[in-house]
């Protein structure tokens, strides 16, 4: 390895040279205490930064095993060494002057969520934080006094500040990984007591604006009706008392902009840990739990939807149906079988975003069309059945129909944003009107054995990028297995990406949290159709095959030698989306 000297005559040599010279600066330079590694250079000052990253040995940084030895506090200290160095850079940023992009310094900027992510990983031998430099120019001609600054002045503070105990604020780092196992704990609690999910007493559920995560200033905190009020007992808390919602149905009802779908989004990423402050951090849900809704033009791929749909008047198969253009409450009927399929505990549903003919059917429109003439089943009527027979609670907001008040558990009315448990109240007036039908025969769930087959599946290797290497904790994957070419991606924020010019709509997948986990299903699907999908596998067994090697080798599974930063782990669950909206 050459030294950070060696470095600086290198870069001192190439002064006033043309911008492709900075090329010959990828590998890896030997920085005191850290290693500075050039993973990729870009090719001119206005295109996209160069991406480096640092490494650290593990008793060069000094921080206490016991934050990093558990998955749950591994993620939290990466996070918050990820925000620390993120709060350093800016301070340094744009500090070196040129054109286009030079002198960025930037990395990723993490949201309310806590997300493991490519940005930083603390491996069993050491940190790697990854983040992007514009190699300083003017005009296209490079500037080395410019990135001599950055490389030996202003990130060498970067590093210390954020990556060594010793520099750090020791007490908030500490009170990141005890938030951390405290939210582990919690997500422990409901499964030993049977719960779907859990909203603590002070909880800050409603966000600032439509395009703002961050707790709204001066909203109604949240308290749990006393019917449904439970204590635990958290490891460094100490105790908390909130609302308990129990496994089994759940109808959250009220006027409009009381605070329903208010509290459903709380639930439906609940699903994620939150960082302090943020309003949400003991708002907790069954970590399989899966937001539905109706999702008009999406493709359906062999999915046996005859639970809900049959008897079409087209004679097509319900039973592995397949289109191009589904409708609201096919899509949604599709929705609910992928959720099964993905081993969901908890459907969490909005009347609002729902197709109105696939929840329910009133009794006066059964006697205009005949039960044989109509080949929708609703939910109404499988909710029980679902819970009962495959063991998915349901929690689901309604607002215009009263006949789910029969087949509820709990029925929470919200009246200015606090929950009001009138679950008594209406079971009594239940018995005032005739009740409607809330049960179909035949339920019988499918074999998850729905083969994944795609136009064609290439056999190339991992997918790599090109320059620098993957980092002695990062991964050491190198080359391209067979010599393939790999699928090329795109990613268009957090809603969609593209692979070899095949878009994947991920609009309505509402419980991805970032842009990045985006970015990281674009890698796991290539990964997928280049080292998974044979057409042999079930779904299933390509999810598993996918989690298998995420979990044993990180993000050098799917990215191969060279990870960028700006991927974000995403759950099962929306692996299991991904791959059933890919046309391919």
């Amino acid at each position: 390895m050459k030294s950070s000297n060696e470095l600086r005559t290198a870069l001192r040599a190439m002064d006033h040279r043309s911008y492709p010279a900075y090329k010959d600066l990828a590998g890896a330079w030997q920085f005191g205490n850290y290693v500075l590694v050039i993973d990729h250079v870009q090719g001119d000052p206005f295109a996209s930064p160069s991406a480096v990253h640092v490494e650290v040995p593990l008793k060069n940084g000094g921080f206490p095993e016991s934050f990093y030895r558990d998955p749950w506090c591994r993620t939290a200290m990466e996070d918050h060494l990820t925000r620390l160095f993120a709060a350093q850079a800016e301070a340094y940023n744009f500090k070196a002057k040129g054109s286009g992009k030079s002198g960025l310094i930037s990395t990723t900027r993490c949201g309310q969520e806590v997300l493991s992510r490519s940005a930083c990983e603390v491996g069993k031998d050491g940190i790697v934080l990854r983040f992007h430099v514009g190699f300083p120019a003017f005009g296209r001609t490079i500037d080395a006094g410019g990135l001599e600054r950055i490389l030996f002045e202003f990130l060498p503070k970067c590093v210390e500040n954020s990556l060594f105990y010793g520099r750090i604020d020791k007490k908030k780092l500490e009170a990141a990984v005890f938030l951390a196992e405290d939210q582990h704990a919690l997500r422990e609690l409901l499964k030993e007591h049977q719960l779907a999910a859990f909203v603590a007493n002070g909880a800050v559920l409603p966000r600032k604006s439509g395009v703002s995560d961050l707790p709204m200033r001066d909203s109604v905190p949240f308290v749990s009706p006393a019917s449904m009020e439970r204590r635990f007992a958290l490891p460094h808390k100490g105790e908390i008392c909130g609302m308990a919602v129990p496994r089994g149905i759940t109808l959250i009802v009220g006027g409009g902009y009381h605070g329903k779908s208010t509290l459903l989004s709380a639930l439906q990423m609940g699903v994620y840990d939150h960082i302090a402050g943020d309003g949400r951090e003991y708002v907790a849900t069954d970590s399989t739990a899966v937001k539905l809704r109706a999702e008009e033009g999406r493709s359906i791929r062999n999915m046996d939807i005859s639970l809900f749909i049959n008897d079409l008047p087209n004679k097509k198969d319900t039973r592995a149906f397949s289109t191009q253009d589904a409708s609201g409450s096919t899509s949604q009927a599709a929705g609910v079988m992928e959720g099964l399929e993905a081993e969901a505990g908890v459907f969490l549903i909005d009347e609002d975003t729902s197709a109105t003919n696939f929840m329910v059917r009133d009794d006066f429109m059964q006697q205009v069309i005949s039960r044989e003439k109509e080949p929708i089943t609703p939910f109404l009527e499988r909710a029980r059945d679902l819970y009962e027979q495959a063991g998915v609670s349901t929690i689901l907001v309604a607002g215009s129909s009263g006949a789910f008040f029969y087949i509820a558990d709990k029925i929470l009315q919200m009246d200015c944003y606090k929950p009001v448990d009138i679950t008594d109240r209406v079971k009594a007036l239940c018995g005032e009107h005739q009740r409607p039908r809330t049960k179909a025969p035949g339920f019988a769930l499918p074999g998850y054995e729905r083969p994944l087959a795609v136009k064609s599946a290439g056999r190339g290797g991992a997918p790599e990028q090109s320059g620098g290497r993957g980092g002695r904790y990062g991964g050491r994957d190198r080359g391209r297995e067979g010599g393939h070419e790999h699928k090329k991606v795109k990613t268009f924020g957090r809603d969609s990406f593209s692979i070899d010019k095949e878009t994947v709509d991920l609009r309505y997948v509402e419980q991805l949290a970032d842009s990045e986990q985006t970015a990281a299903l674009a890698y796991i699907l290539r990964y997928g159709l280049e080292q998974a999908i044979d057409g042999k596998r079930s779904l299933r067994q390509v999810v598993q095959v996918i989690w298998d090697q995420l979990e044993r080798r990180g993000w050098a599974a799917v990215a191969g030698a060279y990870v960028p930063c700006g991927l974000a782990r995403p759950r099962k669950q929306e692996i299991f989306a991904c791959l059933n909206r890919y046309r391919g």
